[in-house]
């Protein structure tokens, strides 16, 4: 009975711990506006950006976060790698060229972007701050999409 209730909470655990970041913009609007959700696009160089491999390692892959986002959010990233090894293929390239045209225009990295459904800026965090924490994120986008109702 022990073994099945462990194997039952680690599943739950796995289950919980993992969200999905999307490639597709159109896909997450669709999704965004059936599930009532807001998107949240990073921007990123996830092989040469050192702000953004901390963001993503500390605050995107964090339990408080994966969890609140699995609730509350959908997920895209625009990876702008560098090295030859990591090049995106020519359509997921141009999709977040697109994506930076738009929600981008400077080039800034990390960039990360609160937006509803139908595609309206909501929130911005430009670069990593010193101090930021997932808490910090999770309060931001909370008030964010809060005052937005």
């Amino acid at each position: 009975m022990k073994v099945f209730f462990l194997s039952l909470l680690c599943t739950l655990f796995v289950m919980d711990s993992s969200v999905e970041w999307l490639g597709d913009f159109e896909k997450a609007k669709t999704e965004a506006t059936q599930a009532n959700k807001y998107i949240l696009l990073n921007f990123c160089g996830s092989d040469w950006c050192i702000p953004c491999i901390k963001l993503k390692k500390d605050i995107f892959e964090s339990d408080e976060f994966k969890t609140y986002a699995g609730e509350h959010l959908i997920l895209v990233r625009a990876d702008f790698p560098r090295l030859k090894k990591n090049q995106l293929d020519k359509k997921q390239t141009a999709i977040n060229e697109g994506l930076a045209e738009k929600y981008n225009p400077e080039g800034k990295f990390p960039l990360t972007v609160l937006i509803d459904a139908k595609g309206k800026v909501v929130k911005e965090w430009d670069g990593y701050p010193k101090d930021f924490t997932s808490t910090q994120l999770v309060q931001d986008i909370t008030k964010a999409t809060h005052a937005k109702k």
